[in-house]
């Protein structure tokens, strides 16, 4: 079994509603993601994957859809002033955590192609969540 994994940094904020702590309130995070790809053969090249095309495809989506944006619930309140003030926001059905945040970025890879196995986020340098999918033997 192959295993590459590729670094991606990124900022975004958020907040989280029903949630009794200081994360009810907007902030932000200098996050860092570590997307592992796996593989049992090599492709043509040798490799798993090309750190390069890993690259251009999640941080491109990251960068796109979540990088300096604020990620909230589609209920939060702040929703509609945001968006009237022209501000980058990335919506979702349910609180944004960093474990949610980690599924997400594991689906959107996924639907890129990339057979993905695990995305850790780092929310801060001592923090981290990993979303996987273990399939059945």
């Amino acid at each position: 079994m192959y295993l590459v994994t590729k670094r991606i940094d990124f900022c975004y904020g958020h907040r989280l509603l029903d949630y009794d702590g200081v994360c009810k309130h907007p902030h932000g995070h200098n996050a860092m993601v570590e997307v592992d790809v796996r593989t049992d053969r090599l492709d043509k090249r040798n490799m798993v994957a090309d750190f390069s095309d890993i690259k251009k495809l999640v941080k491109g989506w990251i960068d796109r859809e979540l990088d300096h944006k604020m990620i909230l619930r589609h209920d939060d309140p702040l929703v509609k002033p945001l968006q009237a003030l022209g501000e980058p926001i990335y919506i979702l059905d349910s609180n944004p955590t960093v474990e949610r945040i980690a599924k997400l970025i594991f689906d959107k890879s996924r639907e890129q192609g990339l057979d993905v196995v695990a995305v850790r986020v780092w929310e801060t340098p001592t923090s981290r969540t990993e979303y996987s999918e273990h399939k059945g033997e």
